[in-house]
């Protein structure tokens, strides 16, 4: 990470790397890596943007079943 990533006044909560977004989120990358790969929204580019992610993330907790809980959350 270089100097610029490690200031959170430069991060763009529209265009964080997965790195970042497990940072500001306190999990590991392979948990956001996880949810990438079971369809959490990405640009192209491979950036995260973290309301959309955090929606996603909301949706999953909402649209599951009561005695089943997303894996990695």
């Amino acid at each position: 990470m270089d100097a610029d990533r490690e200031n959170p006044q430069t991060l763009k909560p529209a265009a964080l790397t997965v790195a970042d977004v497990a940072r500001l989120l306190g999990v590991p990358v392979e948990v956001v890596q996880k949810h990438l790969a079971e369809g959490a929204p990405h640009a192209a580019d491979g950036s995260m943007n973290l309301v959309h992610y955090a929606a996603w993330l909301n949706k999953r907790l909402v649209t599951a079943e009561p005695e089943a809980k997303p894996d990695g959350d």
